[in-house]
């Protein structure tokens, strides 16, 4: 073991060490520009052609390589490549936030807004790796920061909006102040939607939330090259409905908080450094008693407590760069049920479904890039993490696998490696990637969480493998002044693939469960995804895109893998003209017939979706202002798709009005 941690580390720093020993040191006058670019990349708006006012999920799904399971209106579920959030690492500028709902009904998205966010970095397979262990790759939301020395001093902007079916009505309001040794920005959001209606105008009880986002950011200038700032978001979230689930959101809290120190360079091969500390907390509450059918009532509580660090340096020499980058984290999450009979004041049974599970990680990542010509690129780089776990009351899990130690270490390779080639208008990539990751608090310790996708309560167990990833990927792309054409594919086997399966010993303790399946590892399983992007413009001001997608995964056994998408296509025409455009869409999946009756999936059937839009700029007062209106599914279809749970229809007509000014 040893001998191969040598070798993993050998080859993180082979690079920097050869580079740097040979490369002659310039006297570059760019490099606080190239700082600038970054913070440019910082400023693209978190919203689509189709709608300005869209929340951080549906930016997401714009994505060719993200889709959701949706267990209601609120906080889906994102998958990368087709793969569960045990499999992707989810961040908030780099921060590792864990949500502390044992049924993953708050993902790390639900816990920002879309006026607080200013772009979202989405990685794929071990190009991920750099904010820690994954497979299926990482997204990183990237908070708003105001940089220093703008030419307007106060910025901002608010957006209001109504949608007719679910009667959401929506409030977004930012503030920017900016000096030359100050900075400050702020966001306010608030959110409130009623059920909505299928395609068959039915009332989709149980699909209601109201919302509360803010956040604010303030940066000093401690010098000409360096800064310090700090962060917090608050987010607030009652009364969240999930149709699909047997019970509701009563309350879920969330305080994220950051302080950060950054130094730029002038000479030498290092360029940036810059380190965070930060601290998030998570509650979440979960009851039923909005649901009489319940025969047995439930209170599910939990909570989340994160400390860590995370600090990256960025070094350049002559065609040669990297990045370094340290994550520190230290997570507590806990959860209990408590089962009542039809009088809650007599208490039938209490667990923890998280019993007080400690993790802590440490991880060093690499990723270097050298410049062989203006044509070519190699990357390559990896990562090296040491993943604790503790289980404060391991009796839990003792109960079906006896003498499990209490406490699990282990060590989380990864490497990756990529060529990019440039030949006048194409392009092309090729890269490799190899990567473990550890169980998931749920996959490794949870006690009896009930999955109502297929009614079985599912048991953690300590003892499970490393889940190891082995990865190809290519891409082909052709552009020029009015067309360009990409496409992208890529291969996952994973070795020790972590799923349930039913157990002998044990009885079900939810009434609603036919059994129960505890955590194990097949042998193997093959994960292929494709996309196909491309863009023409017809006219000067009539641009059309379309993407089409496919995946397909498999056991080790030849069985389908749930939650695996169809063919998905879209097609979009986009016309502007002077203060006027107009847009429309169709999107749509064809049938899921690769579906997996073992894992509660059934044959869903193919559909399609017409979107229109049409906004008008104007200024009012010095301020400029976007009127937008539109209509989502405009022919009222009735639909399901093959990640919505438990099969609960989609919205139907939704017609969608927003109003936004900024100064």
């Amino acid at each position: 073991m040893m001998m191969k941690l040598h070798i993993i580390l050998g080859i993180l720093f082979l690079g920097v060490n050869a580079k740097a020993q040979n490369a002659p040191i310039l006297n570059d006058s760019t490099r606080r520009i190239e700082e600038v670019k970054v913070i440019a990349k910082a400023k693209k708006k978190i919203e689509t052609e189709m709608k300005m006012a869209v929340s951080v999920d549906e930016f997401l799904a714009s994505s060719d390589n993200i889709s959701f399971i949706k267990r209601g209106a609120y906080a889906w579920e994102p998958l990368l490549n087709n793969m569960s959030t045990e499999r992707s690492t989810i961040t908030i500028d780099g921060m590792h936030v864990f949500g502390a709902c044992t049924d993953k009904m708050d993902p790390v998205t639900s816990y920002v807004e879309s006026n607080n966010l200013s772009t979202i970095d989405i990685t794929s397979g071990q190009e991920g790796s750099m904010h820690g262990a994954t497979v299926a790759g990482s997204i990183d939301l990237k908070r708003k920061s105001t940089p220093f020395g703008l030419e307007k001093t106060w910025s901002g902007g608010y957006q209001t909006g109504f949608e007719t079916n679910n009667k959401q009505f929506f409030n977004l309001g930012n503030l920017s102040y900016s000096n030359d040794k100050l900075a400050a920005d702020g966001s306010i959001a608030l959110r409130k939607a009623g059920n909505y209606y299928d395609g068959n105008n039915d009332e989709v009880n149980h699909s209601q939330y109201n919302k509360f986002n803010a956040s604010l950011g303030l940066a000093y200038k401690t010098s000409p090259l360096s800064s310090i700032r700090v962060d917090a978001i608050y987010d607030k979230a009652k009364d969240v409905g999930f149709p699909a689930l047997p019970m509701d959101l009563w309350l879920s809290r969330a305080i994220i908080t950051s302080a950060a120190y950054k130094q730029l360079f002038e000479k030498g091969m290092l360029r940036v450094w810059d380190t965070k500390l930060y601290f998030n907390a998570v509650e979440h509450y979960m009851d039923d008693t909005k649901r009489p059918e319940n025969l047995v009532h439930m209170d599910m509580p939990g909570w989340s407590t994160t400390y860590g660090l995370v600090s990256r340096a960025n070094l350049k020499r002559g065609h040669y760069s990297s990045e370094i980058q340290l994550n520190v984290y230290d997570n507590l999450s806990i959860a209990e049920m408590t089962m009542y009979p039809q009088d809650r004041s007599n208490k039938t049974m209490f667990a923890y479904t998280w019993p007080w599970v400690t993790t802590r990680f440490a991880g060093l990542s690499v990723n270097n890039s050298w410049d062989f010509s203006e044509m070519s690129r190699l990357n390559f780089g990896g990562s090296l993490g040491w993943n604790y776990n503790r289980s404060k009351y391991v009796e839990f899990n003792w109960i079906f696998y006896p003498g499990t130690p209490q406490e699990k270490n282990r060590i989380l390779p990864a490497l990756q490696a990529s060529y990019q080639l440039h030949i006048n208008q194409f392009d092309f990539s090729v890269g490799t990637g190899y990567g473990h990751r550890a169980p998931s608090v749920s996959e490794g310790y949870g006690y009896y969480i009930y999955n109502s996708f297929d009614r079985y309560d599912y048991i953690g167990n300590p003892d499970l493998k490393n889940e190891i990833s082995y990865e190809a990927n290519a891409s082909a792309g052709f552009k020029n002044e009015k067309m360009g054409i990409e496409a992208k594919v890529n291969y996952f086997h994973l070795q020790n693939y972590i799923v349930g399966r039913i157990l002998s010993l044990g009885s079900p303790m939810n009434y609603q469960s036919v059994g129960v399946k505890g955590y194990t590892s097949l042998d193997y399983s093959k994960l292929f995804n494709t996309a196909i992007n491309a863009n023409y413009d017809i006219l000067q001001h009539l641009h059309w895109k379309g993407t089409v997608t496919y995946a397909r995964a498999v056991d080790d056994k030849n069985g389908n893998l749930p939650f695996i998408r169809p063919l998905t296509y879209q097609t979009s025409l986009h016309f502007m003209h002077k203060k006027f455009g107009i847009q429309t869409s169709l999107h749509g999946d064809l049938a899921q017939e690769n579906y997996s009756p073992e894992y509660g999936e059934d044959y869903t059937p193919a559909y399609k979706i017409w979107n229109i839009s049409a906004d008008y700029t104007f200024n009012f007062k010095n301020y400029r202002t976007m009127l937008q209106v539109g209509a989502e599914n405009l022919f009222n279809e009735y639909y399901r798709t093959y990640a919505d749970w438990g099969n609960i229809p989609r919205m139907g007509r939704n017609i969608f009005t927003s109003l936004k000014f900024n100064f």
